[in-house]
């Protein structure tokens, strides 16, 4: 959806694509690490027929770049990825509430302990994402972090989830006498 959403702005080819999702910091909701990973997207665009070739060049020692386009059917495609990913909320597995299913594989000092690594981690975070948007308000509309907007209350819920757990673990509220 991403690299779909950007070559609909414009054509472009895969190094501008990864580059410019790290410009926009979209690399905090599109996993862009592996250079290969948009190659192999791409490809898969590609075969789809969302997206075609609109030229292949070389400049001097350079690589080969090759620029694609979106077709009719891309375009499509990505307005109807974006009605259904609006419109229905996704079935999705995070990590952390499987790890708060299996909490009694450790002991409640450990679990306890961890947690509070998380606030912490959690607390760090929410501070990145305020400084990101309250540098992004200086330039960008607010139509552009609503994603950092919905993370950082994300975050938010989720440190106060965590420290009344912590609080409950502390308190002897919630515990447990075996490991599994």
């Amino acid at each position: 959806m991403a690299l779909l959403s950007l070559v609909c702005e414009e054509p472009m080819h895969a190094y501008r694509m990864q580059q410019m999702i790290k410009e926009r910091h979209k690399d905090d909701v599109v996993n862009v690490a592996q250079r290969n990973s948009v190659y192999q997207t791409i490809e898969r665009l590609r075969r789809d027929g969302l997206i075609t070739v609109r030229e292949t060049s070389r400049e001097e020692n350079r690589p080969e770049r090759t620029v694609y386009q979106p077709s009719d059917a891309g375009r499509e495609t990505l307005r109807r990825w974006m009605r259904e990913m609006l419109s229905a909320p996704a079935r999705e597995f995070p990590e952390f509430p499987a790890a708060l299913a299996f909490l009694p594989v450790l002991d409640p000092g450990e679990a306890r302990a961890a947690l509070e690594e998380r606030v912490a981690a959690l607390r760090a975070r929410l501070a990145g994402l305020d400084r990101d948007l309250t540098e992004g308000a200086k330039f960008l509309p607010r139509l552009f972090l609503l994603e950092t907007e919905y993370m950082r209350a994300m975050a938010a819920t989720e440190l106060d989830h965590v420290r009344g757990l912590v609080a409950n673990l502390a308190a002897g509220e919630v515990t447990w006498d075996y490991r599994l």
